[in-house]
Formats: structure tokens, sequence, C-alpha cells
């Protein structure tokens, strides 16, 4: 069976991991593999600061807290995403304001966010859609006219760029996911990147529990105190030691994900020139990180048979996210600013093949040939 996913390996996470706790006695977070992976990004992005968080979804819950959105005020984002990025808005009270997607990225479209601006509107919270940067020339300016914050919901876009520009780093605060399920693992886990450094401290504050225990173990105060709301958004030195493993090798898990997306793109071009399938979107401004290969089938009925038929073959494929605003607590909580021309029918097209660093070029092959099967002898033309 090729599945979907393997989480990243990279060789030494064991050792480090024994490091961490047999040699470094150091296991409950800011220490040496914690600062090594907050150096990582902060080398590789240029944001002026980076903090490991428990998960993706923590690193949003920080985001919004730090944009200190109050009860009522409405953030404008994509309804097709994963719930995170409403729920991060939501605990503080505040109404995500769901405009439709782009069918060709299926990120947030751009032209349609300035309709839904009200005097209630605090924010924007874009969603960078398996490693493709949205357009976001036109999002910070639509910002900086209205005087809106922008959050980067990039836990899929870690090593991706927007006109050289890494993703993360271009709005207030960017966040990534270090889920079991993205190019870079550390099981659960995630970072906030802050781009004002005026911002550090609260964030820091707001990370450890409302106290100030940042300062003090830098030795700026003798000791710490409670001096704001905050609470335990900081992991485990055992997560970031394996995450640090696979940083080392950073560039190399990148290129073998491209190399496996690309041998993808080119051998279903085929079906896509037939107009059988459709397949991803990059614009040219945009590079990417092979977080996923999709293709999407003619509607929902076509993608259950082929999900089915890839199984039948050992082949796992999976669909993706359910619209927002179709689920129980989307109509409770959020609304749906226009209309809903592609949001929902591209959702139910879209069908993701397996993707991860160990993946083969035999298993791509075999993946290929079992789709071209499949539009050969199961879909009508």
């Amino acid at each position: 069976m090729i599945q979907f996913n393997v989480p990243p390996y990279a060789g030494p996470e064991m050792e480090y991991l024994e490091k961490a706790a047999a040699v470094n006695h150091r296991i409950s977070g800011d220490g040496e593999f914690t600062k090594k992976c907050r150096q990582f990004i902060e080398e590789r992005t240029g944001t002026a600061a980076c903090l490991l968080t428990t998960s993706g979804t923590s690193a949003l819950e920080m985001a919004s807290h730090l944009t200190r959105i109050e009860r009522g005020e409405e953030v404008i984002m994509p309804s097709y995403t994963f719930c995170s990025t409403a729920d991060a808005f939501v605990l503080r009270g505040a109404v995500p304001v769901f405009v439709d997607i782009r069918p060709d990225t299926m990120n947030i479209d751009e032209k349609l966010i300035e309709d839904a601006i009200t005097d209630k509107t605090r924010g924007i919270a874009v969603v960078h859609y398996a490693g493709v940067s949205c357009e976001m020339d036109t999002i910070t300016e639509i910002a900086r006219r209205h005087g809106l914050f922008v959050v980067e919901d990039a836990a899929q876009a870690v090593m991706a760029s927007y006109k050289g520009k890494p993703l993360g780093t271009i709005g207030d605060f960017g966040c990534y996911s270090f889920h079991e399920t993205k190019n870079y693992s550390m099981g659960e886990g995630g970072a906030l990147l802050i781009r004002d450094a005026g911002r550090v401290e609260d964030a820091e504050i707001l990370r450890e529990k409302g106290t100030n225990r940042s300062k003090f173990f830098r030795g700026q105060i003798d000791k710490y105190t409670w001096v704001d709301y905050g609470s335990s958004y900081l992991p485990s030195e055992l997560n970031a030691a394996y995450l640090a493993a696979q940083f080392e090798v950073a560039d190399r898990i990148n290129k073998a994900r491209l190399a496996r997306w690309a041998q993808y793109y080119e051998e279903l071009q085929p079906l896509a020139d037939e107009g059988r399938i459709e397949l991803p979107t990059v614009p040219a401004e945009c590079q990417h990180n092979a977080h996923m290969f999709y293709i999407k089938a003619a509607d929902l009925a076509e993608r259950t048979k082929l999900i089915s038929f890839l199984r039948e073959n050992d082949i796992l494929s999976v669909s993706h996210y359910i619209p927002l605003h179709t689920a129980p607590a989307g109509k409770k909580y959020c609304c749906f600013h226009g209309e809903d021309r592609f949001t929902t029918r591209e959702s139910e097209r879209l069908l993701r093949l397996p993707m991860f660093y160990s993946l083969t070029e035999e298993q791509v092959d075999y993946i290929c040939d079992k789709v071209k099967e499949f539009y050969g002898k199961h879909a009508c033309v």
C-alpha cells in the first residue's frame, strides 16, 4: 500500500532526542534544539523573530491574541481552509467573514476582499494553499489603505515564497505548522513569525503563560512574574530536537519533494491536455514547496470513484477541506460575504495524491499509471 503520507525522517532524530534527554537534561523547551530551530527559521526567512509553538493552531491563536482583535469585530478569510484559521479568531469573540476563492490556486480571491470590508473589519487572514502564495501585493495594499492587520496562515508554506519573499514574513504575523503531514515535522508543533521587532516581547509573554520568564532566562531581570494574560504555547525540547534534524537537511528534503511534484505534473499533463483533469496552478511570481500534489476531477461523483479505484490498487488518496461556511460551527460563528461560486464546487473536485519526502520515482510512476488507467476505463469523455 502506498500511504498518502509518511512523516519525514532525516536520520539523526533519535540521536538528538537522546542528547536532549540524557546529555542536556533539558526536555521542557527553549533548550539547545529549540534555539537551533528558531535560528534556522529566522536566518532563512529574515523575520524579526520566530517563536516555536505547540502547533500551527497555537501559532494562529497567538497571532489572533497579538492583534488585540475584540469581540464582534471581523476578520476576512477564505472558507476553504482548516478550522484552526477561523477558530483562532472565534476564541476571541471575533467574526470570521468568508469570501470566495480563486479556482486556479484555491487561495482567497483578492479581488473580493475590499467589498467585504465594513466598519467592524479589523484584519485579513490569508491561507497559502499547498504552499502557493496568495496575491500578497494586492492584499497588503488593501490592508494598508484600510488600516487592517494581515495574518498569514502559512501552515503549508515553509520554504515557499512570493516574489522572493518567504511566506510568513509578508503580513504582520506568519504561522507555520510542523504537524506530521507537513514538509518538516516535529509530530505536533508550529512557529509564529513576527515581522515587527516591537511585538516580540508581547509574544514571549503570551507564550510563557503571561510571565516575563523569557527575559529572566536571558538574564535581563533577576526574577520573573505574571505581567499579562497568556497561555502555555512552548513546545517540548524533544519535539524541537526531532525537527532540528530535518532542518539540517532542509534543502535536500525540499529538492526531493519538488522532484516528485514535477514528475507528477509531467506524467499527468496528457490527461490535462485532453481536458480529463486539471493540474495545480503556480503563478510565475510564486515559488512553491511541493507541499501537496492534487488533481481536479470533473465533479464529486468522479472524484469518489477515483479515490475508490486507487484504494483498490493499494494507493491512498484523499479529498481535502469541507468549506467552513457549510460546517455547523461555521454557520454558528461565521458568515459568508458574496457568492460561493468556486469554494464548494472546487473543493468537491479536488483530490490529493500521495506526497512525502520518501516517496520514490517508481511509486509516482505507478500512481500516475493507475490514474491514467482509471480515465481510460472508467471515466466518461
